[in-house]
């Protein structure tokens, strides 16, 4: 297991946003790109609950739309200038402090607002969806394997062996821009939703995580098992797990994270989101 921790994780539960960041770099610097990632995300919503700039960009997102393009919701919105703004954040660190050249980080977000969870993310760390006992990955990886795949260049059971399947193409950081996929789901009362690095996911298959989340007795215990599951199959990379459980008394959110046998974070909250009851 690596000495360093170079996950970084975010929980605003007045906001109903959620989110795990997976660094990259030498020195050290993979760490310092995760934690700013965080911050960068943490200051914009802050800052864009007292201020109309946000506001105004959406208005002028709205009418710049071209024919044929997708159109985000405000919510959608704010939480892609969040992710670009934390991009902008690494980048420029970097052009300042020349150790950290070329250090970034994954992200992945989730906000809920009413019955919908929006998805931000870059990079390979994942959101999956438990619900009445199903598991579905939700997000895409932006990873070398992944387009491998699409190509047709390889099968998905031969990733397992695929000496590359950890190198990203996508990555916050890298450049003054990035591409940040968005996304929403309609969200229903009994739905558990994971946030992950690929710490975890590189031990622990689909069904594996389904099975240890459904019968888990809260988010807590479900991230802690999650996570010493992993750790016990031979972990070498920092494992975080994040999980927004949603019950009918309230919204359950428990992280668990480690970088050696030490565990770095590990909470676990009841607080209360507007999320609709029912489909």
């Amino acid at each position: 297991m690596r000495e360093k921790n170079e996950d970084s994780d975010l929980v605003m539960d007045e906001f109903g946003l959620y989110v795990v960041a997976d660094g990259m770099g030498g020195h050290n610097s993979g760490e310092i790109a995760s934690r700013l990632a965080v911050e960068a995300i943490r200051g914009f919503f802050e800052t864009a609950a007292t201020d109309d700039r946000l506001d105004k960009a959406f208005d002028s997102y709205r009418r710049r739309r071209t024919a044929g393009q997708r159109r985000r919701s405000f919510d959608e919105f704010r939480l892609w200038k969040a992710l670009e703004a934390a991009n902008l954040n690494i980048f420029s660190t970097a052009k300042r402090f020349p150790q950290f050249k070329d250090m970034g980080t994954t992200v992945v977000a989730t906000l809920f607002v009413g019955a919908r969870v929006y998805v931000g993310y870059v990079g390979d760390s994942r959101v999956y969806r438990i619900r009445a006992g199903r598991i579905t990955q939700l997000t895409e990886d932006h990873s070398l394997a992944n387009e491998y795949v699409k190509m047709k260049i390889l099968r998905k059971e031969d990733l397992p062996r695929f000496p590359y399947k950890n190198v990203i193409v996508r990555a916050l950081g890298l450049g003054e821009r990035v591409k940040v996929d968005t996304f929403y789901k309609e969200s229903r009362v009994g739905d558990h939703f994971l946030l992950c690095s690929d710490g975890l996911t590189d031990l622990l298959n689909d069904d594996d995580i389904c099975q240890i989340v459904v019968s888990a007795e809260s988010a807590r215990s479900a991230c802690a098992s999650l996570v010493s599951e992993a750790n016990n199959r031979g972990g070498v990379d920092n494992i975080t797990a994040l999980i927004i459980s949603l019950h009918p008394e309230g919204t359950q959110v428990g992280s668990h994270s480690i970088s050696d046998s030490r565990s770095l974070a590990d909470s676990d909250a009841t607080v209360t989101l507007p999320i609709a009851k029912g489909s």
